[in-house]
């Protein structure tokens, strides 16, 4: 074959040799590319079915586009032989790697993570590779890995399949469903990429044998050994991840790529971590406490059990505790544990409940670590509270269990952290509660839930006027309550501003004023006072998940994407679940022009809730930049369903993407009836200026910019970084305009 040219392929070496065939090094005589040409054995053509699955193998794999997958280029047949073209990739295979002996953790942990990003590619295409091994893995000279061979694909959808059932693929890599001959779907993959990471790790296979008989019983019915004992100091949870992949029942394995590849991410942060000397802070989660009481009113009380706990530990340095939302999503759910261990990223959960009957109130608390689920700690509080939950004896119990917690996780306590572990906010249990409902309301980013979260710090406010951190939640809302509503920010920022700075004046020791002082000076276009308060609330409390969050915002629009990226992500990794977090991690990226790590960034916010407000808007902003008009118009859509009603913010969106559709007659009207509306009710000049550039009317679209920093229209934020104003950059009316709101110098 050296040498002579089939159809347009001049072959040039022989590169290996398989049970399904051969494949070639090849020149490719047209395009003039190398190539890598697989040749079906004539044996294993001798059926139609067989026949059907080399064409299907094909077909699956040219369905794939993906940095980590190797390109099919077309199928052919040519003097009597079928062949598949791809990509010819320079490097050396996983197997021929390992065969040197085991890998580098941090390599092994990275091949992983790209393994899993092309599976995850694949299994969104309903492509499954069922022949997932080292030796299906080629590593390049510069790391990358691609995945060879979908010579075993099967559409998860499509009509091939195999009626004999026969056990496809490699023995050692196989699936105990897969080796039983069963129907397999993509968590077979998440399987052999367990295998091929317990090999990469411990230069072993976890299943061995004489004979592919003794293999397949090893798969079936015994466990493998311990990766930790041939191999000390991995971190934490990386045997836990092979554990996982490595389940024999499918139901308790990885169910998608998306969850091994988000703890593979997880350990190499770990490593990196550990390898600058920086070890893993103790970390935990706050559940909601159960009430075991007949009166549902109890469950305030509950929350704010939990609530005053997760604030307390918070002030701990060289703690990290899980923000309220992400620990409170779980409430109801019979989830196991370790699963929301995992979710949450930590080490140990606290649970508890609370039972109240006459004046007695009993409260249990325990400390459970997640590796094993065994109790760290447990203790009973029973207390006589009278016929009223008294405050003192409330938050004494509060003090107790913040404390205990704190001396069994073994952090080490200095005197002024102690004190501030203790410190109360308000002495009226009442003030406590209506806190709590303000901030449950303003989590939720609606115009509803906002305008309710304001009324509930105002009647906390009047029931104790010393209580900081309902001024802080009342400035937090005035402040995001204009960027869900049609509401003028020169009505909201100056009583955020009186909010945010009575907090301050009764306790400037709290990072929740700090921020909410630092979110008006951003709003008010003072950069470098803004971003001062923003570290100095990180400072006081490096766990506040808000602050981190909104300094991500500000470093945003400044343009200083990698530190935005790290904020943001930091905000997330303190309160994995906040919906309005994940969603503006793909803000955040979608400003950084990285399209595609916001949309998948976005599907995570999706996976959560669908409909959280927004999402879909942002997922259309993506869609139209990425010049994917119908996909943006259709989200759009369904934000507007969502919200149930008109909407400037989405409206002026709409009227750009028919603008880039060349449909001026729609644009027009979109943004007339946006001018018709500011004058009954608030609509946005910035969204109108945005409708004219995008139709080319330069002159009309700055007169409305003009009249947005006119009204200080928190929206002219964005624009040193907004794509929309991409087109006018070099006009020096825009220059002029970055200057004055201190984005130039």
């Amino acid at each position: 074959m050296i040498g002579k040219t089939i159809s347009h392929y001049k072959i040039l070496e022989k590169l290996g040799e398989g049970g399904m065939g051969v494949v070639y090094k090849a020149e490719d005589t047209r395009l003039k590319r190398t190539v890598a040409l697989k040749f079906l054995a004539p044996m294993v053509l001798r059926s139609e079915e067989e026949a059907a699955r080399f064409a299907n193998e094909a077909r699956a794999a040219a369905a794939l586009d993906h940095p980590n997958i190797c390109t099919v280029h077309e199928i052919d047949h040519s003097d009597g032989q079928t062949f598949i073209a791809m990509g010819y990739v320079e490097g050396q295979s996983l197997r021929d790697k390992i065969a040197s002996g085991p890998l580098n953790v941090d390599k092994a942990i990275d091949i992983a993570i790209q393994v899993a990003e092309g599976l995850r590619e694949a299994h969104e295409k309903g492509v499954i590779h069922r022949d997932i091994k080292s030796g299906n893995i080629m590593v390049t000279d510069k790391g990358q890995a691609k995945i060879m061979d979908f010579g075993l694909a099967k559409m998860a959808k499509g009509q091939f399949t195999n009626k004999k059932r026969t056990t496809l693929g490699t023995a050692a890599y196989m699936s105990p469903e897969q080796a039983r001959g069963e129907e397999v779907d993509h968590r077979t993959d998440l399987w052999s990429l367990g295998v091929v990471l317990y090999e990469m790790i411990s230069g072993k296979l976890p299943f061995r044998g004489e004979y592919e008989q003794a293999i397949i019983y090893s798969i079936l019915n015994e466990e493998p050994h311990s990766i930790t004992g041939s191999r000390p100091g991995l971190p934490d949870g990386l045997e836990q991840i092979v554990d996982k992949a490595l389940s024999k029942n499918p139901d308790s394995r990885y169910q998608q790529a998306a969850e091994i590849l988000a703890d593979l991410k997880a350990s190499a942060e770990e490593l990196k971590l550990v390898a600058a000397g920086e070890l893993p802070k103790p970390s935990i989660a706050v559940l909601p406490f159960t009430n075991l009481s007949a009166d549902p009113e109890q469950e305030y009380f509950c929350d704010g059990m939990a609530e005053e706990i997760i604030n307390s530990l918070a002030q701990v340095k060289g703690l990290r505790v899980v923000a309220r939302t992400s620990a409170f999503s779980f409430r109801g759910q019979e989830t196991d544990i370790r699963e929301i261990g995992r979710k949450l990223g930590v080490q140990t959960l606290l649970e508890g409940s609370v039972r109240k009957a006459g004046t007695r109130v009993r409260i249990t608390a325990q400390l459970v670590n997640v590796d094993d689920g065994y109790h760290l700690w447990s203790e009973k509080y029973d207390r006589d509270v009278g016929q009223l939950c008294c405050p003192e004896d409330i938050f004494s119990i509060q003090d107790e269990i913040s404390l205990a917690i704190v001396d069994n996780l073994k952090v080490k306590l200095l005197g002024e952290e102690k004190a501030k572990l203790v410190k109360r906010y308000t002495e009226d249990l009442d003030a406590y509660n209506l806190y709590l409902k303000g901030r449950h309301f303003w989590n939720k980013r609606t115009e509803v839930g906002l305008k309710k979260s304001i009324e509930y710090f105002k009647q906390a406010i009047e029931k104790d006027p010393q209580y900081a951190l309902a001024y802080a939640g009342l400035a937090d809302s005035y402040i995001t309550v204009q960027d869900y509503t049609s509401t003028s920010p020169k009505k909201l920022y100056p009583k955020a501003k009186e909010a945010a700075q009575r907090a301050l004046q009764i306790d400037d020791s709290l990072a929740e004023a700090h921020t909410s002082v630092a979110a008006i000076l951003f709003r008010y276009w003072n950069w470098k006072g803004a971003e001062r308060e923003y570290k100095r609330a990180i400072e006081l409390n490096p766990n506040y998940p808000t602050a981190h969050h909104w300094y991500a915002l500000l470093l945003m629009y400044s343009a200083r994407f990698e530190e935005a990226i790290k904020e943001i992500e930091c905000a997330r990794r303190l309160d994995t679940l906040s919906l309005v977090i994940n969603r503006n991690v793909a803000v955040v990226f979608f400003y950084a022009r990285q399209y595609d790590r916001a949309i998948d960034a976005l599907q995570e916010t999706f996976e959560i809730d669908p409909n959280f407000s927004l999402t879909h808007f942002t997922l259309g902003m993506v869609y139209l930049q990425k010049s994917m008009y119908d996909e943006a118009l259709a989200e759009l859509q369904k934000e507007k369903v969502i919200l149930g009603g008109w909407d400037h913010e989405l409206e002026h969106l709409i009227g750009i993407t028919y603008a880039r559709m060349g449909k001026e007659d729609k644009a027009r009207e979109v943004v007339n009836d946006l001018i018709r509306r500011s004058e009954q009710e608030y609509a946005s000049p910035f969204y109108i200026a945005k409708v004219y550039f995008a139709l080319e009317e330069n002159d009309q679209g700055f007169r409305w910019l003009n009249k947005a920093y006119q009204e200080r229209d928190s929206c002219l934020l964005e624009i040193k970084v907004d794509p929309g104003f991409d087109s006018v950059r070099l006009d020096r009316r825009f220059k002029a305009l970055l200057k004055k709101v201190g984005l130039e110098e």
